[in-house]
């Protein structure tokens, strides 16, 4: 993967297999912080209060160390680790698949619990289409009222993303500015007087 660009998902999914009596519904979510998921769960938990089984897997972040998996009751290494399996054979980042179940009376054994939880995910993963997004870095800004222009034109040119903003007499604004651009934006921001850049 090209350290300037990462894959992801934009729009969430949502499918459902069935097996043997066992129905498996796959919900697949954009997330950028681990907080994002555990939302994502309690929806879902509330959503399926008499659900077997809530499993999951997500992988946040570029550098592809924080992730995480649950089998959420079923036997070990039969849910999480098929659900992270797919993710990660199409290579994607800041997503959480969650596999909701639904006992359906069959034992479906080891096996056959890893191929229901797989193919679930795989279908998922099929209806949302994969985005490849530029790596940013996070700033903080501060500014006076009357350089929002200035601030907007170097935003726009330099292709950052405005996460937040709060426009007052003083302004604020969580930036995330392209990995690949990173030295061009800072060096025209730092242009504006009195411009607070602080990264986060």
């Amino acid at each position: 993967m090209d350290d300037q660009f990462y894959n992801t998902i934009e729009t969430p999914a949502v499918t459902e297999i069935r097996d043997r009596g066992s129905t498996f519904i796959a919900h697949a979510f954009p997330i950028l912080v681990v907080d994002d998921f555990k939302k994502r769960m309690n929806e879902l938990k509330k959503e399926h209060p008499k659900a077997t089984h809530h499993c999951f897997a997500y992988r946040v972040g570029i550098d592809g160390n924080t992730f995480r998996v649950s089998d959420a009751g079923e036997p070990s290494g039969t849910a999480g680790k098929p659900i992270l399996g797919q993710i990660d054979s199409r290579q994607l980042t800041n997503i959480v698949v969650i596999v909701v179940r639904y006992f359906g009376g069959t034992l479906l054994g080891v096996p056959g619990l890893i191929s229901a939880y797989k193919s679930a995910t795989a279908l998922v993963l099929q209806l949302t289409p994969v985005v490849r997004k530029t790596v940013e870095v996070f700033y903080n800004l501060q500014f006076d009222y009357m350089q929002m222009n200035e601030v907007m034109m170097i935003v726009k040119q330099c292709e950052c993303t405005v996460i937040e903003k709060e426009l007052q007499l003083f302004c604020t604004m969580k930036l995330g500015v392209p990995l690949n651009r990173e030295e061009e934006t800072l060096y025209r921001l730092h242009e504006i007087r009195n411009l607070e850049v602080i990264r986060i």
